[in-house]
């Protein structure tokens, strides 16, 4: 219980430190198109997230994927423009318009993956402990994480457009703009030479 303490932890903080401004950033873009009342929906769209990160993050520690770190610090902050982009230029928040989501969410979640894999691959060998109970202790720490990120966002969201009665269009737009400003400009620091 002891791995899954410390592992638990560390999923927390790959979400909750400040060095992870591109996963909080990627979060909040995907859950900007959301209020409290779609919490079910931003639910799934978190887990979905965070079963792509899984993956990669179990297929590179088990050396079956290896991706150069320079392109994956470069793909993350594009992962988040792009999901940024697609928010822009949305023009309807029904459910049957929001399914795209989920798609992004799992597909993005497969390149935030690789982001952790290097650190996640040297700790297990470091301690000689074992993949699969590592990597649930992380997701679950990661997902809590997640969920508490979320839970920011849409009372943040639901105070702007059902207090405030803010346009839902406008704090999209204005939300989507601000975050893909700046995974530009990670995106751009970050481009491999």
């Amino acid at each position: 219980m002891n791995d899954f303490g410390f592992y638990f932890g560390l999923g927390w903080g790959h979400i909750m430190s400040i060095d992870a401004l591109d996963h909080i950033l990627f979060v909040w873009v995907l859950a900007a198109i959301y209020l409290l009342r779609d919490w079910k929906q931003v639910l799934i769209l978190v887990t979905a997230f965070t079963i792509g990160h899984s993956i990669t993050l179990a297929l590179s520690v088990l050396d079956l994927i290896d991706v150069p770190a320079e392109w994956t610090e470069f793909f993350i902050p594009v992962t988040i423009a792009i999901t940024a982009l697609v928010n822009i230029f949305r023009k309807e928040y029904t459910t049957r318009h929001l399914r795209l989501n989920y798609i992004l969410a799992l597909l993005f979640g497969l390149v935030h993956g690789l982001g952790f894999a290097n650190t996640l691959r040297s700790m297990l060998l470091v301690k000689g402990q074992s993949l699969g109970w590592s990597l649930f202790g992380f997701n679950v720490g990661l997902e809590a994480g997640q969920l508490v990120v979320v839970a920011v966002i849409l009372l943040l969201a639901s105070l702007v457009v059902d207090r405030l009665r803010a346009p839902r269009r406008e704090w999209v737009l204005f939300v989507s703009a601000g975050v893909f400003s700046l995974a530009l400009k990670m995106a751009l620091e970050r481009l491999p030479s």
